[in-house]
């Protein structure tokens, strides 16, 4: 049995216990989310300006008492707004970012998979064990389904209006009708939102998750994206000829056990005039710069739990990490593959991630 220190600091002490209760606190506040969504509370509110518990219940066919505690809770945790006399309001800005699914804001389709989370946070312990991560498909068609839930709000809105038209002459060329693939596609939000933005185009998406590629399927389906096309490249590899003239990899790079050897790939499959559009992690090229990130304790833990877990999940895997592609390892990574064009796209900023536009 080890010994106590010689010394306590009773205000470390302390400030340690409320780091606890506040991680704690974090689980509170992401378990009445899950239920406000759940439930179609935040729906119920949009809108509506101040409301009672009654009149919150009736909007949304539930039953006051428990509507009312909901109600306190989320408005100690600043999700919603107290206007007195038992009344809170979901204001605009937070309806964007709990009530509208379909905006680039949107946060809370995440939280639908709460309980699903916790089962691949739990199965992360492999990797400390034996070293070997898990792949995507070890989190089965529910993990899928999160990881859509997580990027998807972004592919789906913002991708084609905010970040195309910043990749000179891009727009143009989709729409007279280019081939188009997204590597590491998941369940296909990107390159479908391009097929529906450009129906002249012919669209591609790689992916070896066999639950995102089904999911990809339901999807395009709904949207009704007949020029979209779904592959597996562990049986159906990327063309090794000059094939595509837009590449996109959307936040999946630092997820490849072997993104190097993708890299190459890509090289071989994209057109002399073409473009890729690399979407990263804006890492700090140190682990002390990435400490000082605001967000960096959220995407350490994501981290663990599913990047660093996804690049180690084969043997000669390389173990990025969320934080493992900062803009010096993107350059070299694109350079060491054959790309001679590296660059920041201008006038696209994001407070989690980094846009690369890159050419052969």
């Amino acid at each position: 049995m080890s010994s106590a220190p010689a010394s306590i600091d009773p205000a470390i002490v302390e400030q340690k216990v409320g780091a606890a209760f506040g991680a704690f606190g974090g689980v509170m506040i992401s378990s009445m989310i899950y239920v406000g969504h759940r439930l179609g509370l935040y729906k119920a509110m949009a809108g509506k300006g101040p409301l009672t518990s009654d009149e919150l219940a009736t909007h949304a066919g539930l039953k006051e008492r428990f509507v009312r505690e909901w109600m306190y809770q989320q408005g100690a945790s600043g999700v919603l707004d107290s206007r007195g006399g038992g009344k809170f309001e979901l204001v605009p800005e937070a309806a964007l970012v709990f009530a509208d699914e379909n905006n680039p804001a949107s946060q809370v389709a995440i939280f639908a998979y709460l309980p699903a989370m916790m089962g691949v946070f739990a199965s992360a312990e492999r990797g400390f064990k034996t070293g070997l991560g898990n792949t995507y498909d070890a989190r089965g068609e529910e993990g899928a389904r999160m990881m859509d839930a997580v990027f998807g709000a972004w592919n789906r809105t913002a991708l084609v209006q905010e970040a195309l038209p910043k990749i000179k002459g891009l727009v143009a060329r989709l729409e007279a009708g280019a081939k188009v693939v997204d590597v590491g596609c998941g369940a296909g939000a990107g390159p479908i939102a391009v097929a529906q933005a450009f129906p002249k185009c012919d669209v591609h998406g790689y992916d070896n998750s066999l639950h995102a590629l089904k999911v990809g399927e339901e999807n395009k389906a709904a949207a009704g994206a007949k020029n979209v096309t779904f592959h597996n490249p562990d049986t159906d590899p990327l063309p090794a000829t000059p094939t595509f003239d837009f590449v996109m990899t959307l936040d999946c790079l630092h997820d490849m056990a072997r993104p190097d050897l993708y890299t190459t790939a890509i090289r071989k499959a994209i057109k002399p005039d073409g473009v890729w559009f690399i979407v990263d992690v804006n890492g700090g090229a140190t682990p002390e710069e990435n400490l000082q990130n605001p967000m960096a304790s959220f995407i350490y833990g994501g981290s663990t739990a599913i990047c660093l877990q996804s690049s180690a999940s084969t043997p000669d895997g390389l173990q990025l990490g969320a934080f493992g592609l900062p803009e010096p390892a993107v350059k070299k990574l694109v350079t060491d593959g054959g790309f001679t064009q590296f660059s920041r796209v201008a006038g696209l900023e994001h407070p989690f991630n980094a846009y690369y536009e890159v050419r052969p």
